[in-house]
């Protein structure tokens, strides 16, 4: 599970920075999680994997999230994708696109789904094999959720001299017991505990979204343990109070977020346009929380070091 960073700007295209996407992967699965304006020219500048994308995740509906989506909807007709789209987010998206779709004479080569989140509440949007994604209640001025994206449980390891010892190797029907869990039946009436064949799956990652949003209870609650969480960051310690008013977070109060959640690592992002650069941000909030680092554009983040 890894996260590639296409933009962690706001407020404008300032200093090299683009506004909110990122692409999540895990295994063959590719999730978009907002499209802000030049996503897809981020996508293909920093030769991101998209094709394969059934899903993507909408936080609010402020422009610099949601305008890109257009331009990388309308693409994906014109290289004749037709596997459907799944579209999660607050209310309203789907006017905007099919706005956009019928003025523009856009000609869709696939179907458009759009599921609309209740962004007050923390809920399981969607699941399959490998994954599922949860909402997270955010505070700011537009109804908000972040996203959070946790590995479904593993089957057991079987322990590989076991194969030969029992002689099983052949016999999937026993192994996919063996790694649900189940004691392994020998054709001479033996028993062998589960725990003596198998070794426990790997530790399941988690990755959790959180922009754009104020300090929130419900954050450090919903995102508790988690691996990695993306936190804004708009503002330093000098713009405190603007924070304040915009209903945003400064990267010192992410780190709290952070510290009191107990999260593994800490990225940072959503830098205000008003700072050429985000030393301070990332100054600050390591005296809070020391694994913090910056979401930087092009860059890939494994979820679990």
């Amino acid at each position: 599970m890894n996260v590639t960073i296409l933009g962690n700007g706001s407020g404008g295209p300032f200093h090299g920075r683009h506004y909110t996407s990122q692409v999540l992967h895990i295994g063959k699965s590719q999730f978009i999680i907002d499209g802000g304006e030049g996503t897809q020219m981020q996508i293909y500048r920093h030769r991101v994997k998209t094709d394969h994308c059934l899903q993507i995740f909408i936080s609010h509906l402020h422009g610099d999230h949601v305008f890109g989506l257009p331009g990388l909807i309308t693409n994906w007709s014109l290289k004749k994708r037709e596997a459907p789209l799944t579209i999660y987010s607050p209310p309203g998206l789907r006017e905007i696109m099919e706005t956009v779709i019928r003025v523009c004479n856009v000609r869709m080569t696939y179907e458009l789904i759009f599921e609309e989140v209740d962004a007050a509440v923390s809920c399981k949007v969607f699941e399959n094999k490998r994954v599922s994604v949860w909402s997270i209640p955010l505070s700011h001025r537009n109804p908000t959720c972040g996203w959070m994206f946790r590995e479904q449980p593993a089957p057991l390891n079987i322990r590989p001299e076991a194969l030969d010892l029992y002689g099983i190797r052949q016999n999937f029907a026993a192994i996919r017991s063996v790694k649900a869990g189940n004691d392994l039946k020998l054709p001479d009436g033996r028993v062998v505990d589960n725990r003596l064949i198998t070794l426990p799956p790997a530790p399941l990652r988690s990755y959790a979204f959180c922009s754009d949003t104020m300090p929130s209870e419900k954050v450090i609650e919903t995102v508790s343990g988690v691996d990695l969480l993306y936190h804004e960051a708009t503002f330093a310690d000098d713009h405190e109070e603007q924070a304040l008013i915009s209903f945003h977070s400064t990267a010192r109060q992410a780190a709290r977020v952070a510290r009191r959640a107990g999260v593994g690592r800490l990225l940072i992002g959503h830098i205000s346009g008003r700072y050429e650069t985000a030393v301070r941000h990332l100054a600050e909030a390591r005296e809070e929380f020391p694994e913090t680092y910056l979401a930087e554009e092009g860059t890939r983040y494994t979820v679990r070091e």
